[in-house]
């Protein structure tokens, strides 16, 4: 009986072997032009996570062209709160397994979310935009129409954020309510203004500059429903757990937003370049004003 060494091929081992070269041919051409999975992962990742320095304000106001993160704040005082969902949470780019592994870059209609990170990056940053002509370094007012825009570390792209009435096609998948996306195109659908806190102080506040860093309400121009967290809606994304953003006005017994609406403009901190106004310390912790300790000095 014939016997076989190792050394012996068998089958179409020229054919084999030939296609086992044209493989690796292709995988160092690939990999030479940056277009193995892996490396299109890699630079998504990396971009969305690029840390990024906030507008600092100098007057106290928030101001086209600022690059702010939008933070909704900690509602602890809210009784459909359970554990792991009462911190503060910024608004960012929500990108699904699919187009994590597909896209090279961000791609219209692009998902927004909820994330616990409160580090100013490329992801949970954006632009405040003008849409009536107001000029760079304007300060915003009450009333006013601005939008929002984010680049998600892409330089030769903008996404905008936008929001339209619910359909039978377009509705948050978790709540059922008003969705809340990123588009490509600047439409009466990514307009958004400003509003003041206080019901009974609202038209009184008309027309005033916006603060930087103070809890305001959001709302979306054309459906006149405001932006929101409702928190106990959760999706799952690439990076994690992460909180669906909706539009939706949700109103106490007294007709006030509750803090699922509330939103604060969070802008950089001017003794340190990658802080924000939200770490900075208060520099009076127990609550004393100028007027009072000179009182009780």
């Amino acid at each position: 009986m014939a016997g076989y060494s190792p050394g012996v091929r068998l089958g179409n081992w020229a054919e084999e072997a030939a296609l086992e070269q044209d493989r690796l041919r292709d995988f160092m051409r690939k990999r030479e032009r940056g277009e193995l999975l892996i490396q299109k992962i890699n630079k998504l990742q990396d971009n969305l996570l690029k840390k990024v320095q906030l507008s600092v304000s100098k007057d106290g106001f928030v101001h086209f062209g600022d690059t702010v993160m939008l933070l909704n704040p900690d509602n602890k005082s809210s009784v459909e709160n359970y554990s792991g969902v009462c911190g503060r949470l910024t608004l960012a780019i929500n990108l699904g397994e699919i187009p994590m592994y597909s896209a090279k870059s961000l791609q219209a209609p692009c998902g927004v979310s909820a994330v616990e990170s409160v580090d100013p990056v490329h992801r949970n940053t954006f632009c405040i935009l003008s849409v009536d002509g107001g000029a760079v370094d304007e300060p915003i007012r009450f009333g006013q129409n601005f939008g929002l825009g984010t680049t998600g570390g892409f330089s030769d792209q903008m996404l905008y954020l936008a929001s339209d009435y619910k359909s039978f096609v377009r509705f948050a998948k978790k709540s059922n309510l008003q969705q809340v996306f990123l588009t490509d195109e600047l439409s009466y659908l990514t307009c958004w203004r400003a509003t003041f806190l206080d019901p009974q102080l609202r038209l009184e506040y008309e027309g005033f500059p916006v603060p930087a860093n103070s809890k305001i309400i959001i709302t979306h121009c054309h459906t006149n429903r405001s932006l929101a967290v409702p928190r106990n809606f959760w999706t799952r994304s690439y990076f994690g757990k992460e909180y669906e953003v909706i539009c939706h006005t949700y109103l106490d017994s007294h007709k006030a937003e509750e803090d699922k609406n509330y939103w604060v403009i969070v802008t950089g901190n001017p003794s340190d370049e990658d802080g924000t106004m939200i770490d900075r310390p208060n520099p009076h912790p127990g609550g004393i004003r100028k007027n009072e300790f000179h009182e009780e000095t």
